[in-house]
């Protein structure tokens, strides 16, 4: 058999108290109330200075001071494209201003949610863009965080808003998920399948595609961590050449 303890309302129990006429079991649950929403705004706190700091260490997240006279680029992406942005800004730099969102873009129902903020007031004239890894993620109840229908749907809302800007558009698709147990969890496979459903929605909007898993596929055992969806420096390098490389092309000065 449960046995419920029920409570009474917070208020009526800080008047009791205030008076002396609480019973333990109610200061017990003052007491205890209190010290969680401590340790939440605690570490709601520690979080966002973990975030501030993490932006401060990281240059990816460097302030960038435009110059009027060439176009701007905004790079939108997770983990890998933070990796790849400062080799990026070095390739193009006298060629172009090159941004990127001021956090880890995430899943595409992240991107639905911020693509406003993430593009803001200026003028983008080429914006490159990826969203699958935290997609294709498998949570605890076995399910990807979000599947490949709502995968496609949100993508064709991010990219609406992006068309809304003028700027030219380049989807880099989703790199290579290795075999063998990773954390967090992802499954080899779901990179392909995902990537097709992304490439569909490319075709429907007549978006180029960066290849940017077929590129790292044919180096994966030299540029890619063990058993890991992250690159080693070398391999940032080279996936940041290739990004300027297409960003270039596209821009038609490659």
């Amino acid at each position: 058999m449960t046995v419920r303890i029920m409570f009474p309302p917070l208020d009526w129990i800080i008047k009791l108290h205030r008076k002396g006429t609480l019973m333990n079991n109610e200061r017990i649950y003052l007491l205890a109330l209190i010290f969680g929403i401590m340790i939440m705004i605690s570490d709601k706190q520690n979080n966002i200075a973990q975030a501030q700091n993490e932006k401060q260490i990281n240059p990816a997240f460097a302030e960038v001071i435009d110059d009027p006279a060439l176009p701007r680029v905004l790079l939108i992406g997770d983990s890998i494209s933070i990796g790849y942005t400062v080799p990026v800004r070095e390739l193009l730099k006298g060629v172009a201003n090159v941004h990127r969102i001021p956090e880890n873009a995430g899943p595409t129902k992240n991107g639905v949610e911020h693509i406003g903020d993430w593009l803001g007031e200026g003028k983008w004239d080429v914006i490159h863009f990826n969203f699958g890894l935290h997609d294709l993620k498998i949570m605890d109840d076995g399910n990807h965080q979000v599947e490949i229908e709502a995968y496609a749907t949100n993508l064709r809302k991010i990219i609406e808003s992006m068309h809304a800007t003028g700027a030219k558009l380049i989807w880099a698709n989703t790199t290579p998920v290795p075999k063998g147990e990773l954390k967090p969890l992802r499954k080899s496979g779901d990179d392909i399948t995902y990537n097709a459903a992304a490439e569909n929605v490319m075709r429907e909007f007549k978006i180029p595609i960066n290849d940017l898993y077929s590129f790292a596929m044919s180096l994966l055992d030299k540029i890619q961590i063990p058993s890991n969806v992250h690159f080693t420096a070398k391999g940032y390098e080279l996936l940041g050449k290739q990004v300027a490389n297409r960003i270039k092309k596209e821009w038609g000065k490659g």
